[in-house]
C-alpha cells in the first residue's frame, strides 16, 4: 500500500464523537430511530422493529431516517461536531489502504477492534462524512468505505464488477500486478483494495479468484488436497499431503492421513501413479493400471518396443520400481515377446 506513515490518533475518539452527534439531534424519537438503525448502542434493528417500539409505521421511520441524514449531512457540511477532523483522520488510513475498504477492516485500523459497535461508528461517521461514500453491504458487496476524490460508492461498484469479470475472462487465479495490467487504475493497490469489496472474489497466495473456485477457496478436504498438489507441481504421497495440510493456512486443517487418502481414491482429479503417491489429472495422468500404462504406450506406438524403451516411456507416468513394469510385461497375458528384450501387444484370442 502507499507508504504514508500512520496518523496519530484523533484528540477525540470515536465512540465520544458519535454520542456528541447523536446529541446534536433534538428530538428523542430520532436520535432513537438513528442509534437503532446504525446499531450505535445495540444491534442493528430493522424498520419493522423500530417501528414497533415507537408505534408507527416501517415507512415513517424510513422517512424520518432519511430525513435525519439529510439534516446531519448538511450540518456535517458547516462544522458539525467531530466530522471534519475525524474524516481527515479516515482519509489518510484510507489512502494507506488503497483508497478504499471494507468497514470491518477501517474499524480494526480506527478503533483497534471491530466488533459490530465499531463497525456500526465507522460507517455511521463514512455516511456524514462529504468527502466519503459508504457501499452497502449486499450479496456481492462487503459493507466498505470509499474515497469520493476517486468514485462514488456508485462508481466503486462499478469498477468492481469490471475487476470480477475480468478475471472470470481469464478463467484462472490471477496476480494482482497482473489484473492491473487489464484494468485501467492508477495502482495495483487501488485494484487490490476494489477486489477485496467483492463477496465474489476471494484471494490466496497473492492470487484472486473467484469464490466459487476451489484453487483460491477451498470448500472440504478434496479441494484443499487439489491446492497442496498444484502448489507443490508435482506429485505427493498421501502422508506428505496429510502434513502439508496440518501445516497450511487453511481455516480447518485438523485432518487424518486415512481421511486424505479416502478423498484422494474417490475424487477424479487424483491419479494413483505409485504407492501412495498421487498427482493431478491435469497433468496428463490417467487412471489405470502398470500394465494399462504399458499397453497404452504400446498402442500408441503402434507396434513392439525395446523393454527399455518401454519401462522409459511408462516411468513418465508411474513412479514405481522398474522391476513391476518388466514384471507386468512378461507376466500378463496381452503383451507378447516378439524378440529377444522386445515386447508388443498379444493378439485377441479369436472368438470362432
Amino acid at each position: 500500500m502507499s507508504d504514508i506513515a500512520a496518523p496519530a490518533a484523533p484528540s477525540v475518539d470515536i465512540a465520544s464523537a458519535v454520542d456528541d452527534i447523536l446529541k446534536t439531534i433534538e428530538r428523542e424519537r430520532e436520535r432513537e430511530i438513528i442509534a437503532r438503525r446504525y446499531g450505535l448502542h445495540d444491534r442493528k434493528e430493522t424498520l419493522e422493529q423500530i417501528g414497533e417500539l415507537l408505534g408507527i409505521t416501517r415507512e415513517r421511520v424510513r422517512q424520518l431516517e432519511k430525513a435525519i441524514l439529510i439534516r446531519l449531512k448538511i450540518a456535517a457540511d458547516n462544522g458539525l461536531p467531530h466530522v471534519s477532523k475525524l474524516e481527515k483522520h479516515f482519509v489518510r488510513h484510507l489512502h494507506e489502504m488503497g483508497r478504499a475498504a471494507r468497514v470491518n477492516d477501517l474499524a480494526l485500523r480506527l478503533e483497534n477492534a471491530a466488533g459490530e459497535r465499531e463497525k456500526a461508528r465507522v460507517a455511521f461517521i463514512a455516511e456524514l462524512a462529504p468527502n466519503l461514500d459508504v457501499i452497502d453491504e449486499t450479496d456481492h458487496y462487503h459493507h466498505a468505505v470509499v474515497m469520493k476524490e476517486y468514485h462514488s460508492a456508485e462508481q466503486a461498484s462499478g469498477h468492481i464488477d469490471r475487476i470480477v469479470k475480468t478475471i472470470e475472462q481469464h478463467g484462472q487465479p490471477i496476480s494482482t500486478e497482473e489484473l492491473h495490467g487489464k484494468l485501467d487504475h492508477e495502482h495495483p493497490d487501488h485494484v487490490s483494495a476494489l477486489a477485496s469489496l467483492s463477496k465474489r472474489l476471494a484471494q490466496r497466495n497473492g492470487l484472486w479468484g473467484l469464490i466459487k473456485w476451489p484453487s483460491v477457496n477451498p470448500k472440504n478436504i478434496r479441494d484443499k488436497i487439489y491446492i497442496i498438489l498444484h502448489e507443490k507441481n508435482q506429485p505427493m504421497h498421501f502422508s506428505e499431503i496429510a502434513a502439508a495440510i496440518k501445516k497450511s493456512d487453511f481455516k480447518r486443517r485438523d485432518v487424518t492421513t486415512q481421511a486424505i487418502h479416502n478423498e484422494l481414491i474417490k475424487d477424479a482429479r487424483f491419479v494413483l501413479i505409485g504407492r501412495g503417491i498421487y498427482a493431478l489429472k491435469e497433468w496428463g495422468y490417467k487412471k489405470g493400471t502398470v500394465s494399462d500404462i504399458i499397453a497404452d504406450v504400446l498402442k500408441k506406438e503402434g507396434g513392439p518396443l525395446h523393454r527399455d524403451e518401454i519401462v522409459k516411456r511408462v516411468l513418465k507416468h508411474r513412479q514405481v520400481k522398474e522391476t513391476t513394469i518388466l514384471l507386468n510385461l512378461q507376466g500378463k497375458p496381452q503383451f507378447k515377446r516378439v524378440s529377444k528384450a522386445t515386447y508388443g501387444l498379444a493378439e485377441p484370442a479369436s472368438t470362432e
